[in-house]
């Protein structure tokens, strides 16, 4: 089953990476990403690419650059989420075949991301907007838009968020902090698939 959440790992270690990522996966997230703000990222992007590539889509979050995008792909990447919307990022990230998640706050900058070829929107900081201003975005979106909150929804308001036609989640603190060791990670991932399970039966 795949569900609606991107692991967001700030701060992990290229040496934890591997095994961080096999805990989530076998938690049931299987889309993941390293911001590029964190130690070493396109190590850590590359030992999860090359270890867990084909069961899970991995990527960068964080990417401001299209050298970056490039960097990512060639660390086997697949997924470019930034928190903003920079048309040269988006096109690039879909020129080279990978999924683009950009950050976005108001109608404008949904609208030229989905113009510039975005596969998602990345609703952030949500907690500015809340469940009823992604409520009222979601009037004015094309259909099928997919829009995740990112920065302020979690485990216990999952159901609140859904609700107001959230289709997904981007889920950072509450999965993972510099330190954690990946059993503790994973265990803190099936606690979030279990409260998404839940929000969404």
């Amino acid at each position: 089953m795949t569900r609606s959440i991107i692991a967001i790992l700030r701060g992990l270690k290229p040496e934890d990476a591997a095994a961080t990522c096999a805990a989530i996966i076998e938690a049931g997230i299987t889309r993941i990403e390293v911001p590029l703000n964190s130690p070493n990222p396109f190590h850590s992007i590359e030992a999860m690419a090359t270890a867990y590539g084909d069961d899970a889509e991995i990527g960068a979050g964080t990417v401001l650059s299209t050298d970056d995008v490039g960097r990512v792909h060639e660390a086997g990447g697949k997924l470019i989420v930034s928190p903003n919307v920079d048309q040269r990022v988006i096109v690039a990230t879909k020129t080279k075949g990978m999924a683009s998640w950009p950050g976005v706050m108001t109608p404008t900058e949904c609208f030229l991301a989905l113009k510039s070829g975005a596969d998602g929107l990345k609703v952030f900081p949500a907690s500015l907007l809340g469940p009823s201003g992604i409520q009222a975005l979601r009037a004015v979106l094309p259909h099928g838009t997919q829009v995740y909150a990112v920065g302020g929804a979690g485990p216990d308001t999952f159901k609140e968020w859904l609700a107001a036609s959230c289709d997904g989640f981007g889920i950072g603190s509450a999965l993972f902090a510099p330190g954690m060791r990946p059993a503790e990670v994973g265990t803190k991932a099936a606690k979030i698939v279990q409260a998404y399970d839940e929000a969404t039966t």
